[in-house]
């Protein structure tokens, strides 16, 4: 079987850390990069660790790779302001992307958001909905934006608004559960994102969040 090299951005994030493990479980990578501002403690044969501003990724050329993953997100709390928020959503998820295209990568897989639209009236879902309408002009063989709803799993840090929304929508489960729209574990995102990646085709596909529930299992 051709084994391919992986690139992947925000391991260190809720959804990247399953996929992390995830890539360096399956046959399918030989070698998988991971990009941070800081370390891991993970360990292991295939991980190669790169310490990076993504602000300054041209400074020099990332290991070859096949397959791109960009899992880099956070919240406008966390970062403090709309335009802090904007550098990671956005800018540097094309920063990542560019510098993956230069090291070879013909298909970029990207952790997206419900709702996202480069016309919304919505911050938030406005910069993601322009992250993936720019990514398209980098020139990918493949473009998959994953776009899962609120997701389920422990995060290192506290959001207490989601959590609240966690325990809500846990609670109203059996009646949620034929929308499209309900919460998706943070794991079941990262299966769909390899079983995705594995099996991609050319061309630009979004992959909204009751689609990731299937392919995630």
């Amino acid at each position: 079987m051709e084994t391919r090299s992986a690139l992947v951005a925000g391991a260190s994030g809720l959804v990247g850390g399953f996929l992390l493990e995830a890539l360096l479980e399956s046959p399918l990578y030989r070698e998988v990069s991971s990009l941070g501002r800081r370390a891991l403690p993970q360990q292991h044969p295939k991980l190669r660790q790169l310490t990076v501003d993504f602000a300054r990724l041209d400074a020099e050329p990332l290991p070859v790779a096949e397959d791109a993953f960009c899992c880099l997100g956070t919240t406008i709390k966390k970062a403090g302001s709309q335009e802090a928020f904007r550098a990671v959503d956005h800018d540097a998820v094309l920063s990542f992307a560019r510098a993956a295209r230069k090291a070879g990568a013909r298909r970029f897989l990207l952790v997206s958001a419900l709702g996202a639209d480069s016309s919304s009236r919505i911050f938030y879902n406005r910069v993601k909905g322009e992250a993936e309408k720019d990514l398209e002009t980098v020139g990918f063989e493949s473009l998959i934006h994953l776009r899962p709803s609120l997701l389920l799993g422990e995060r290192t840090e506290s959001r207490t608004g989601e959590r609240a929304a966690i325990v809500l929508t846990k609670a109203l489960g059996p009646l949620l559960r034929p929308f499209s729209g309900r919460p998706i574990e943070a794991r079941t995102v990262a299966r769909a994102m390899l079983a995705l990646a594995r099996d991609a085709s050319s061309g630009v596909r979004v992959v909204p969040s009751g689609e990731l529930h299937g392919l995630g299992q």
